[in-house]
């Protein structure tokens, strides 16, 4: 019997979560990080009482046909899920385009399933040697590296985003990465603001904001990318 998507919550509308598209959200259960301003803990485990039947996932979406444009698959780690591709191919099958969240953590599922990804948001989290500090997980850049790659060469529409914090990516290190991704064919940049809304970790929600980035840093990334966002929290 094959394997079925780890479904930890699904919303039914989005003008968000896809550019230009309005989608559902299929959020799957699990991610092996701990990345500090995450904002989807409890998504964090494998394990959860209250997965959603795919079944009854796809039911749903069969009742948004019409109404939506795609469905945007995220998580937690979509990736980390042996059933993906297959969820992706019934979304395929019900006419719906298909988009993909994913941190970058695991290239050889993120290689299988890229042929049916219409759209990809994909997050850097830093300098790739300095991922640890991040995620909590050593060697966490390696894999990220590998997909970034990945996603490049595949030429599937993308949006490469980092999460920003002083603390963890004081301007020059901010420049620095940008110039790398810049470097390996990254078109579309986005820096998220860091939110303390449901954040865990008291020292990062407690930090100044204020300032961050300089305007300086802000103009020098924009010259980088021949498309360039910042998304303040309020955004």
């Amino acid at each position: 019997m094959a394997k079925e998507l780890r479904v930890g919550g699904v919303t039914p509308f989005s003008a968000t979560d896809y550019p230009g598209q309005l989608a559902a959200v299929v959020f799957v259960q699990g991610c092996p990080w701990r990345c500090g301003y995450c904002h989807n803990p409890h998504l964090q485990p494998r394990s959860s009482d209250a997965l959603t039947p795919w079944a009854d996932v796809l039911a749903l979406l069969r009742r948004r046909v019409g109404l939506v444009d795609a469905v945007v698959f995220s998580g937690g780690e979509a990736c980390m899920d042996p059933a993906l591709e297959n969820a992706m191919r019934d979304v395929k099958a019900l006419g719906f385009g298909v988009g993909l969240h994913t941190a970058c953590i695991y290239p050889q599922r993120l290689t299988q399933v890229l042929p049916l990804v219409d759209w990809v948001g994909f997050d850097i989290k830093a300098a790739f040697t300095d991922y640890r500090a991040i995620t909590g997980v050593a060697n966490s850049g390696d894999p990220a590296r590998a997909c970034l790659d990945a996603i490049v060469k595949s030429g599937v529409p993308h949006e490469c985003r980092t999460t920003i914090h002083p603390a963890l990516l004081p301007d020059a290190a901010l420049l620095e990465l940008a110039a790398t991704l810049a470097k390996k064919g990254v078109t579309n940049y986005v820096l998220q603001q860091f939110s303390a809304a449901g954040c865990a970790n008291a020292q990062l929600a407690d930090a100044t904001l204020h300032g961050y980035p300089a305007a300086a840093t802000l103009a020098q990334l924009a010259a980088m990318f021949a498309r360039f966002t910042f998304r303040h929290t309020q955004d």
